[in-house]
């Protein structure tokens, strides 16, 4: 299936339960509407710490953003990035390179809305209504050529997002197109929930919370996931369980019902041509 041509037009509005609010609601945040909140509950019902697994997300995303970072990297494309949470992509980055800068791109319209009157006032920092499943429209905005230089390293983010894009909307064609324009010493970071060790229960419980919501979820196996890193060098400790990423930090002591992997992987070095 070609990558600029979606199989269904999305659903959307406060009778439609999103990915991105029923994240806000898990996170503690007051951005959803009755949907959403049903379809929060449905998780919580079989997941009764699916809270702290989102809390677990942000956390590794901030620790991938400063990881790539302290690599030197200065620009960053957060694709599906969902309703603002704190801390901010940018606010990490900067933290350690002040100067950098941050691409949000989400296809949900209230996420974008919400972006723009944020951010509207931060230099460096901007937002695109964009479909990762239609990255050559992505790469045509104006917003995304202002900001973010591709002949420069850049740290492309993918947290939480590729297990809403179901396998007839070719997710691994879409991530191969962001990744081979990636300059060398670029980084990607992706979570994803897992069927590996996720008891079926729970998987069962998931689909059906999100089925009548804008977009489904997918559970991947871990070698499904791994995949998704085709071409690029993982760095240590590889692909691991999301809140035990990087490798200096203490897994749980028990493994949640619902399993969620994580990586963080380089685009090869450049050849030495002399």
């Amino acid at each position: 299936m070609s990558t600029d041509v979606l199989t269904g037009p999305r659903r959307t509005g406060p009778a439609v339960s999103s990915p991105a609010r029923i994240y806000s609601y898990l996170l503690g945040g007051r951005e959803y509407y009755a949907a959403d909140q049903a379809a929060a509950q449905g998780v919580l019902s079989m997941v009764p710490n699916a809270p702290s697994i989102a809390r677990a997300n942000r956390r590794f995303v901030a620790r991938a953003v400063r990881y790539m970072a302290g690599q030197g990297i200065g620009q960053f494309v957060d694709l599906g990035s969902g309703l603002p949470a704190r801390p901010a992509v940018h606010d990490i980055a900067r933290s350690v390179v002040p100067s950098a800068r941050v691409l949000y791109v989400d296809n949900d319209p209230g996420v974008t809305t919400r972006y723009r009157s944020r951010s509207a006032p931060c230099a460096g920092t901007g937002v695109i209504d964009g479909d990762i499943r239609e990255p050559h429209e992505i790469f045509a905005s104006p917003q995304l050529e202002r900001l973010i230089d591709f002949g420069q390293p850049v740290g492309l983010l993918l947290a939480a997002v590729l297990h809403f894009i179901p396998r007839q909307d070719d997710p691994d064609v879409a991530v191969r197109a962001f990744t081979r324009y990636l300059a060398p010493g670029s980084c990607l970071a992706i979570s994803h929930v897992t069927s590996d060790g996720t008891h079926p229960g729970v998987v069962a419980a998931i689909e059906d919370a999100y089925q009548t919501a804008s977009a489904p979820v997918v559970f991947r196996t871990a070698d499904q996931i791994r995949g998704f890193f085709d071409r690029l060098s993982l760095v240590s400790p590889g692909l691991a369980d999301m809140t035990s990423w990087p490798a200096r930090m203490r897994a749980p002591a028990q493994s949640p019902a619902l399993r969620v992997l994580a990586g963080v992987a380089r685009s090869p070095a450049p050849r030495d041509n002399a």
